[in-house]
């Protein structure tokens, strides 16, 4: 794959370069500190993948993957940011933003979120070989199963909104996971880890710890969510298919003190409860 970094601090583009760079089929094509001078850049060079930052000056990463999407609209946006602020990243994935890559840069976090928009662009590119193969009578279909996957992504990304945890650091795992989900039509318990995202026992351990920390916060804000507002269906309806409606009642008692332990995350029924109601 070829990737072009953008990043206002020479360092962090050195040290991005270094990790994509890990993987012999990926080549970094080109990293500018100027974003115009990117925006002019990219439109002559043959790239799959822009790895770009959020606060930029002259011209911010928002603005910038509009103005590509725009002229490439094949083109792929990973985002690095410092910056938690939830309206702001839901800005910058309406923009067309695959995922985000929170500062300090972690290498894992890196390594994984590429691999995953690499994936993404092989699936495009076999649906359009099946295509091309079978001709116009499959056009449809891949359409139908294009438009299906982005679909998907969107309901989970509003999912994930309404739990109030884009701007957590799992939330881009939580992404990843239920991608592979939909695309492959399989459950949590059937991912193979180490085939889908490179991850060893280590490496998968710190991803589970964090899209835990996550999922846990969704917990405590749809906990405060069902005392606001009980009769609320869709709340209600993400507390039972996401954590189980007991799971809940628990974090309530535990958040009113009324019990010395909160409701407990699993992380089997979040994903599969997630990818079910994404694909409704």
């Amino acid at each position: 794959m070829n990737v072009y970094i953008i990043d206002d601090d020479l360092s962090v583009t050195m040290i991005l370069q270094r990790i994509v760079e890990e993987d012999m089929n990926n080549q970094v094509v080109g990293t500018s500190v100027s974003p115009k001078m990117a925006l002019n850049e990219l439109m002559l060079l043959n790239v799959d993948i822009v790895l770009v930052d959020l606060l930029m000056p002259e011209l911010n990463g928002i603005a910038l993957v509009e103005a590509l999407c725009k002229a490439k609209p094949e083109l792929k946006f990973i985002m690095i940011s410092q910056v938690r602020d939830s309206e702001l990243r839901e800005d910058a994935y309406k923009a067309g933003i695959e995922f985000f890559i929170d500062k300090p840069i972690n290498i894992i976090e890196v390594r994984t979120i590429v691999d995953r928009v690499k994936q993404s662009i092989l699936m495009e590119q076999k649906l359009k070989k099946i295509q091309n193969l079978l001709g116009s009578s499959s056009t449809g279909y891949s359409n139908l199963n294009s438009n299906h996957f982005n679909e998907t992504k969107k309901k989970v990304r509003s999912i994930l909104g309404f739990l109030g945890i884009t701007s957590e650091a799992g939330y881009a795992d939580i992404l990843s996971i239920s991608q592979v989900m939909s695309e492959q039509n399989i459950s949590f318990n059937s991912i193979n880890f180490y085939q889908q995202f490179s991850l060893d026992s280590h490496e998968k351990k710190i991803i589970f710890q964090r899209v835990r920390r996550a999922i846990k916060k969704g917990m405590i804000n749809l906990a405060n969510l069902c005392q606001d507002d009980f009769d609320n269906e869709l709340t209600i309806e993400c507390a039972n298919t996401l954590y189980g409606y007991k799971n809940i009642h628990k974090e309530i008692l535990f958040l009113q003190g009324k019990s010395a332990t909160g409701g407990k995350v699993s992380l089997k029924q979040f994903f599969d409860g997630l990818v079910m109601q994404a694909n409704n």
